[in-house]
């Protein structure tokens, strides 16, 4: 039986508004879970409704085999950890730590040594005195994880925790939350609209799109094997590229090249006859010059952007458009024409109507 179980779940706010459509999914204990999607896709309102801070309109949130849908954020053990850290300003950091436990009614000396061992875990040791206005946006994190983390709950939410951070705190504290979810063993639900931040810390992905889930799967499988053209384009970075072109007799014209793409069609072939679809391949995927066994294209470098490891190659094929990733070595020059080869299996093809990969 699964820990924690979401059947059906929706969301419809008294004005009618439909923010969360039949939401299920089905976590193990101990997993590390992301929901992912853009602003305003229902990722925060469902983690909201599995805390307890949202009603559940319709459906069932079960607790391992337990409805909990009329039970309150205390009732349900969970703690949560806001984009906002919601610190306590007046207090010390070992305060602010400690405050779920003093109003459990916890002793002093049980208090000590857990507030203790959790900054150890967190690298706070040496701030406990101190006032979260003398701490960095990365440290004031921390201690708010510290404060959902001394519970020892079985369920863990995470907010858009680490939105508030730069760049360079954001990826020290994406090993920490990863490393502290190792340590603790929580069921770890995490909601973020940065999808790196899904890709390098998840166990599964859930990516959803205006209140559905669009798919469910590990970093691997919605990396490979997207299900439609907004899961594909929504993980990668850069995206990957799409053109719409129609089918004539298994084949379609791209800047003036000619692909026979019959074979990825297989039996669907004379379905997409004279139909259009949308020919997908990843940045990093091509190979520059002609291969064979793959599909080679031809553009013009309108622009490179030197990344250090990667060069992100920005060129024009006819009226349609794409960016490529190479290696820096090989990057080729601004204003040059260039040849690239795209491998078979390496070749995404999407229903022109539906946006559903074709198998």
């Amino acid at each position: 039986m699964a820990y924690l179980t979401l059947r059906d779940i929706n969301k419809i706010y008294p004005n009618g508004f439909h923010a969360v459509h039949n939401f299920n999914l089905e976590m193990e204990r101990g997993e590390f879970i992301v929901f992912v999607g853009p602003s305003g896709c229902g990722k925060s309102t469902t983690l909201r409704m599995i805390a307890g801070l949202e009603d559940i309109s319709n459906g069932d949130f079960l607790i391992d085999g337990v409805r909990a849908n009329e039970q309150g954020p205390r009732e349900r053990g969970i703690a949560m950890v806001f984009q906002s850290y919601a610190l306590y300003p007046q207090m010390t950091v070992y305060d602010n730590i400690a405050f779920g436990l003093e109003l459990q009614g916890a002793d002093e000396e049980y208090i000590d040594e857990k507030v203790r061992n959790t900054a150890r875990i967190l690298g706070l040791t040496d701030y406990l005195d101190r006032l979260p206005r003398a701490l960095s946006g990365g440290q004031r994190q921390r201690v708010a994880i510290g404060r959902a983390l001394i519970r020892k709950v079985g369920i863990f939410l995470m907010d858009e925790p680490l939105s508030n951070l730069d760049a360079k705190q954001r990826v020290t504290m994406r090993s920490e939350i990863t490393q502290i979810h190792r340590e603790t063993g929580a069921t770890t639900i995490y909601v973020t609209h940065d999808q790196t931040e899904a890709m390098t810390m998840a166990d599964r992905i859930v990516v959803m799109k205006e209140g559905y889930v669009q798919q469910v799967g590990t970093p691997r499988e919605l990396y490979f094997h997207p299900v439609n053209l907004f899961v594909a384009g929504f993980i990668g970075e850069p995206p990957m590229n799409f053109i719409r072109s129609k089918v004539r007799d298994g084949k379609i014209s791209i800047g003036g090249a000619e692909l026979d793409i019959s074979g990825k069609l297989g039996g669907q072939q004379g379905k997409y006859n004279g139909k259009e679809i949308i020919f997908g391949f990843r940045p990093e995927a091509i190979l520059l010059g002609r291969r064979e066994n793959a599909c080679v294209l031809s553009g013009a470098v309108e622009l490179t952007e030197m990344l250090g490891d990667n060069v992100n190659v920005y060129i024009t094929m006819g009226d349609q458009q794409a960016i490529l990733k190479t290696d820096p070595h090989d990057a080729p020059d601004t204003d040059s024409n260039i040849d690239f080869s795209i491998p078979f299996e390496s070749v995404y093809l999407f229903d022109g109507e539906t946006e559903r990969v074709i198998l």
